[in-house]
């Protein structure tokens, strides 16, 4: 189905699974270089490369833009730039994290995932725009998935590129609340920023893209409401999102190995503390967790091996 505001924007949306954020591509009109929003995870790259590739048929890629450093928003950050030469703008307060490469700030240890080292050539300022194809887009500060974390809003086609800020049904674990800071009080604040935006499209960082805005809006301030009310709620769903992450990203994988990961995994080690240690030791818990995956069809357990489903 052809959607003719993201014509008008010159903007191409490459949906892809969970284990990779979604990538939006602005083809820059004549010979001037296109912009990429979000690379995906690192093991994904070589696909992201060829999907660039094919849809600029011999085109420079100039710019690649950050909404936040998750690994799996710009984990083929260092592929695309080794392959096109493009620069890269992240978040202000992600730059001087990636110029010292700073995995414990970045998180990449504390979730036991990768991220392969890139230059950040330029940086993102809220309340500025930017230049995606031939529009200006707004930048706004979204913190509460990640407190960094930003959105890019078209006003005149009315069209929002909301990262995990806003999914089509809630948004991103809130990783602050992970570490002790006010995490859904900041979701509650972006929500509330977003709330007050005209939007007739939204490209979210993971499904597809979406129409119902004000119903989306409703369904995230109802689940964050959840989730302020039981706060276990939301560290035990963060704990499994880690583990199904993994998975994703290894298939398969050997019992005890699994475990020596769930052991080593700091963001595993604090949650527990937080929130369950009281009441269930880690190994135990971590037990837990997994038959809680098993039941809902996310891992299979046969023998001594753990199976992505």
């Amino acid at each position: 189905m052809r959607n003719l505001a993201f014509e008008r924007a010159g903007l191409v949306v490459f949906e892809r699974g969970w284990l990779s954020s979604n990538n939006v591509l602005f083809s820059a009109r004549g010979d001037g270089g296109a912009t990429l929003v979000d690379s995906g995870y690192w093991t994904h790259a070589p696909q992201t490369v060829a999907l660039v590739r094919r849809e600029l048929g011999g085109r420079p890629l100039f710019r690649l833009i950050n909404t936040h450093l998750h690994s799996d928003h710009c984990g083929g950050n260092h592929a695309l730039q080794s392959t096109f030469g493009c620069a890269i703008d992240v978040p202000a307060g992600e730059a001087a994290k990636v110029r010292r490469w700073d995995e414990e700030a970045l998180t990449y240890r504390a979730t036991g995932q990768h991220c392969p080292r890139f230059q950040a050539t330029g940086i993102l300022e809220v309340g500025t725009d930017v230049i995606c194809g031939d529009l200006a887009w707004q930048v706004i500060g979204t913190p509460g998935h990640d407190s960094e974390s930003i959105v890019l809003y078209q006003p005149d086609l009315e069209l929002l590129i909301s990262a995990d800020a806003l999914w089509q049904d809630g948004f991103g674990v809130v990783f602050p609340e992970l570490v002790g800071e006010q995490g859904f009080d900041d979701v509650r604040q972006t929500l509330e920023r977003l709330g007050q935006l005209r939007v007739r499209w939204v490209v979210p960082g993971h499904g597809a893209p979406f129409n119902d805005f004000e119903a989306a809006l409703g369904r995230s301030n109802r689940r964050l409401d959840r989730l302020v009310a039981d706060p276990t709620r939301h560290a035990s769903h963060a704990a499994k999102v880690l583990i199904k992450f993994h998975m994703l990203e290894v298939q398969t994988e050997a019992l005890p190995v699994l475990d020596q990961w769930l052991a080593t995994t700091p963001y595993l080690r604090l949650i527990h503390g937080t929130y369950f240690a009281k009441d269930v030791a880690f190994g135990a818990w971590c037990a837990g967790l997994l038959q809680s995956l098993c039941v809902t069809g996310a891992l299979r357990i046969v023998g001594a091996e753990v199976h992505n489903l």
